[in-house]
């Protein structure tokens, strides 16, 4: 078992070893140009002499992507309580939840900077983010307010328990592995859609790390684009990590999926 373990760690970072190696060697035998694909050696001079400018950019995307998902998480959780507590207001709302989760953001981009200002497109990029990270939450929060089990609902209300009681130390509760299962989805999207509204909605203003990589293309430093996306792939799986492993510690003491 320890042995398993052992290789299931290393086996992920050695694969990557190797893969840097063959594309050193690849870059240098076939003489590829660096404007279309650097050596992983010239990407990693570039990390040290433009990491610094792009680390304070990443640093920007995160504080969006984590306002953004903030947001969606309110959104998402209250109106699927609301939602629950009521099927006319699930039926006259949620059908614009739908509307707005398959709208791409690029499309609508443009008037959600017209509607906060031209000059506040940090506003823009964090409603848009927000629009992207949204509907997970609601979704999963939704099927599982509507998953607790029939028999303690009636229970719960066979002993005069109030809607508030139901909902706290029932519903809730019952929802959580649902509720944690839409934060992983929405805490990468959140990211997505931050960096994805910095290109759409961002562009000439924006401070995030989807604007210098831009910057970074339109110069032809490719080198300094890889290193922007190392880093949002970095902050990617760091947000991933951080939930799923609050999703093991709010779980693994009663639900089956954390048992293991």
């Amino acid at each position: 078992m320890i042995r398993e373990r052992v290789l299931n760690w290393l086996l992920p970072p050695a694969f990557g070893v190797l893969l840097l190696v063959f594309w050193e060697w690849a870059v240098a035998f076939y003489q590829i140009e660096p404007f279309r694909l650097p050596a992983p050696s010239a990407i990693g001079q570039a990390f040290l002499s433009d990491g610094p400018s792009l680390l304070g950019a990443a640093l920007s995307t995160l504080q969006t992507t984590l306002l953004a998902f903030a947001s969606a998480f309110v959104l998402g959780v209250g109106l699927a309580i609301l939602f629950v507590q009521s099927r006319t207001l699930e039926r006259a709302l949620f059908p614009y939840a739908v509307i707005l989760q398959v709208t791409p953001i690029v499309s609508i981009a443009p008037l959600i900077s017209i509607w906060v200002g031209l000059d506040h497109a940090d506003r823009a990029v964090l409603i848009l983010a927000t629009i992207v990270a949204f509907f997970p939450i609601l979704s999963n929060t939704v099927l599982g307010l509507k998953s607790a089990d029939r028999n303690l609902i009636a229970l719960f209300h066979l002993y005069g328990a109030s809607r508030w009681q139901v909902l706290t130390r029932l519903l809730l509760p019952s929802a959580l592995p649902y509720l944690m299962a839409g934060v992983k989805i929405a805490g990468g999207l959140a990211l997505i859609g931050a960096v994805v509204a910095e290109f759409a909605a961002g562009s000439g203003t924006a401070t995030g790390l989807a604007f210098r990589i831009a910057e970074a293309g339109n110069r032809l430093q490719i080198a300094k684009m890889f290193v922007g996306l190392a880093m949002l792939s970095a902050l990617g799986i760091l947000i991933f990590a951080f939930f799923s492993a609050l999703e093991a510690r709010l779980l693994r003491r009663w639900h089956d999926s954390a048992l293991g």
